[in-house]
């Protein structure tokens, strides 16, 4: 199976979209020569996925489909992992890789199911006040859900308002008197609201199968054993996966996982191959970055709630932001998404989660937990700094982005695994991708559909 061809599909219509304008801004402001280019792009498109490295242990990390949220993140913590395929237990020996595999789990689904479920929670408290006022549970719930504007993946995944209202009503809520606000009544439940998210029904049987396509934020795209290097970099910048799943002709079974970091980590270990050294000796501003500038760099301040901050990370649809102070956002930590993780593993955190600043936040996880150089301190660099100092501190470091700061130590850009992949290939014109007998336009086109339906 041949995954591109060099000419497009009668009557398919090439749509400009977001990973068209990223991608052309890239090359528009990338100072490399054309021959240079097209002999890299050429060269990516000759390298079988095949020949990419096994992931660790060599075998990829998979869950089931009805592995509970929390154990599905214990999972993620354990193995040091950002995410995993999630099989489906109905379609076990099924050839067919769309019945096989339920989709990708990873932080970014986790955290809209959390923040969602955690107002869906908070608000069902009210429940019992308005039954004692002779309004039934459901219908209070019903208005809950209207106020939040909680429908569509919350329905799908069985967390409506009601449902986390019976599960209460007369119960702790009762017990303590908390018919007040939700949030309020969440933030003095304290304990006892951590045991609603995660202990009672019914969020302790919530599976990783209710939510792994209601709250995605990518497309599930696996590749083939012999598709090329080419279009796994393509998916992995200018169509913005985070990671590609890899299927053998055939055999639906995921032998592979190319990520991000590992395409980076591999780029790093290219040093000294004159095709890497000629572009990584460039100052990052000769090869267009930071494709983020200062104007467009997402913040949270330290002073906010880290709530908050999840929710911008949730809202724009990125995998972290810098913490920072005062009006010239002088850099003092960094989140990621990965970072959910502690809200939910550490009852501590989960507990007080409507009033924690992102500084109390960080400062906890500082005394409690030995990852804190990861979680708090932001990886920098300079304007001057070249790609390939930059690929050696992303791939030493183990992290997904690098801020610029100026002088004054205030984020002035960033840098991401996209951006630094983005900076080695171009698409050759009328370069159209099957995936398994799908183009990636049309893929696109499907998961659009299906989110807005």
């Amino acid at each position: 199976m041949s995954d591109a061809k060099a000419k497009g599909r009668e009557g398919e219509k090439l749509e400009v979209s977001e990973y068209d304008a990223y991608f052309e801004l890239v090359q528009s402001r990338k100072k490399l020569s054309p021959s240079l280019q097209d002999k890299l792009t050429a060269a990516f498109s000759r390298i079988p996925v095949s020949s990419f490295p096994q992931v660790p242990r060599g075998k990829v990390i998979e869950i089931l489909a009805d592995t509970t949220i929390s154990d599905a993140v214990k999972i993620l913590s354990e193995s040091n992992i950002l995410s995993t395929p999630v099989k489906n237990l109905d379609a076990e020996d099924s050839t067919d890789w769309k019945e096989r595999y339920l989709g990708i789990l990873d932080y970014s689904t986790i955290v809209l199911w959390v923040l969602e479920t955690a107002d869906l929670a908070a608000a069902a408290l009210t429940a019992t006040s308005a039954t004692a006022a002779g309004v039934g549970a459901g219908a209070a719930s019903t208005l809950g859900a209207i106020a939040l504007g909680a429908t569509g993946p919350v329905a799908a995944a069985g967390l409506t308002v009601a449902a986390v209202g019976a599960a209460i009503a007369g119960g702790v809520a009762a017990e303590k008197g908390m018919g007040k606000d939700a949030p309020t009544a969440a933030d003095e439940l304290g304990e006892d609201f951590y045991k609603i998210i995660l202990q009672e029904e019914p969020f302790k049987s919530t599976q990783v199968k209710s939510i792994v396509k209601s709250y995605r934020w990518a497309p599930y795209i696996p590749v083939s054993t012999d598709s090329s290097m080419l279009s796994v970099l393509l998916l992995l910048s200018k169509y913005r996966l985070r990671n590609v799943p890899v299927i053998e002709p055939g055999n639906p079974v995921i032998k592979n996982f190319i990520t991000q970091s590992s395409v980076v980590q591999g780029l790093e270990q290219c040093k000294g191959r004159d095709w890497f050294d000629s572009i990584s000796v460039h100052p990052i501003t000769e090869l267009g970055l930071p494709f983020v500038s200062k104007d467009k760099v997402i913040s949270s301040q330290s002073n906010e709630l880290i709530l908050e901050a999840f929710k911008k990370m949730k809202d724009n649809q990125i995998g972290g932001l810098p913490v920072v102070e005062g009006p010239n956002k002088k850099i003092v930590g960094n989140l990621s998404i990965k970072d959910i993780r502690f809200l939910l593993l550490k009852q501590k955190l989960f507990t007080n989660f409507r009033k924690l600043t992102v500084k109390d936040f960080m400062n906890i996880i500082a005394t409690t937990s030995e990852e804190t150089k990861k979680v708090i301190q932001p990886i920098k660099c300079k304007l001057g700094s070249t790609l390939g100092e930059v690929i050696s501190t992303l791939s030493s470091e183990s992290v997904h982005r690098i801020y610029i700061v100026g002088d004054a130590n205030d984020v002035i850009g960033i840098i991401t695994l996209r951006d630094v992949i983005s900076c080695f290939i171009t698409e050759p014109p009328n370069y159209i991708m099957e995936v398994h007998g799908c183009t990636v336009k049309e893929l696109l086109s499907k998961e659009k559909s299906r989110n807005s339906g």
